[in-house]
């Protein structure tokens, strides 16, 4: 399906000082139904467009239509954060440790590395403990167990998993490819910060695979049963899918179980609305998650996804107020729409 491009200028979004314009964040977004049609879109749709961590939820679905939640006996929790980029924060690190018990693996089977919790206060507590960071830490540690829980499922040793010609990843490169209507062997992909592939594709095929996701109903019963599975685990669980203090929770919990969003790095998002049979993906072009997120909250707007939600909830998301470390406001950011 190709889409209809509308041509409309690329969205503007600048951060105000002192009433001058100090920085501006060029996003570039699309509008996709079901049925492949774009509704609107804003900016260059031709360059292609690293999905990076938004793309979770369709890389677990290879796991999910196996039945491999069912097997393993994960908690809806658990299904949840398959499609995380989360805090590692306490709840996150139990949840992934549990993962791994039923899948009879460690933290060192993982293959995703590690960092300090991207939730400042819990890398403090690790610290004051006098711990360091491991692999459950690590943002991707959800995502990481699915791929090794397909291992299983694929009978398949799950050593280089991370590897491209693996089989995990080129399974899970031919469900985003029918999902996103695209052969992935011909784009081009690089290792993602987790050490997974990620791989490049046209921002509309992004929209469209997520599109489809919201809208399961031409899919099989299988991919159907997967997808939902999928949406309800993150909209019943958004804790999971981010944690304390950010967008992709905080924007879930306000629109009560409507829309599944995700970040991804460099500026990307995504957003899948089943009543509405549609998905909204965007790009900032200088990487910016702030002007992301501020677009995405304007989308939402614009679609009718936050007509029943007290605007008063969505008053911190609709302003984004700047302030510096005294608390005094010293600025904000504005997204024209």
């Amino acid at each position: 399906m190709e889409p209809h491009l509308m041509n409309h200028p690329a969205i503007n979004v600048q951060v105000k000082r002192g009433g001058i314009t100090e920085s501006a964040h060029q996003i570039k977004a699309i509008i996709v139904n079901s049925s492949g049609e774009t509704l609107h879109s804003w900016g260059d749709m031709e360059p292609l467009v690293y999905p990076r961590s938004a793309i979770k939820a369709l890389q677990a679905l290879a796991f999910l239509e196996r039945g491999g939640a069912q097997k393993y006996d994960f908690t809806e929790q658990e299904i949840a954060i398959l499609g995380a980029s989360h805090n590692g924060e306490q709840r996150h690190t139990e949840t992934v440790q549990k993962m791994l018990a039923k899948l009879w693996h460690t933290p060192k089977d993982f293959e995703c590395g590690h960092h300090w919790p991207m939730f400042v206060e819990a890398g403090y507590e690790l610290a004051g403990k006098g711990e360091t960071p491991n692999n459950l830490h690590n943002n991707c540690s959800g995502k990481h167990a699915g791929m090794l829980g397909l291992a299983k499922l694929l009978n398949v040793d799950s050593k280089g998993y991370i590897q491209v010609e693996h089989d995990v990843q080129q399974t899970i490169a031919d469900t985003m490819g029918q999902m996103c209507e695209i052969d992935f062997s011909t784009l081009p992909h690089s290792p993602d910060g987790c050490s997974a592939p990620t791989w490049a594709m046209p921002l509309f095929n992004l929209a469209l695979g997520f599109a489809k996701f919201a809208d399961p109903s031409n899919l099989s019963a299988e991919r159907q049963k997967a997808c939902r599975t999928m949406f309800n685990a993150v909209v019943n669980n958004p804790f999971m899918v981010a944690g304390t203090k950010r967008y992709c929770t905080e924007m879930m919990e306000a629109l009560g179980q409507r829309v599944f969003l995700k970040v991804g790095a460099e500026g990307v998002y995504i957003a899948a609305i089943p009543d509405l049979k549609l998905a909204i993906a965007l790009k900032c072009e200088d990487g910016a998650t702030r002007g992301a997120e501020s677009v995405m909250t304007a989308l939402l707007h614009k679609v009718g996804a936050t007509d029943h939600v007290d605007r008063g909830q969505l008053e911190r998301f609709d302003r984004v107020s700047i302030k510096n470390w005294n608390q005094i406001e010293t600025g904000e950011i504005i997204c024209p729409m």
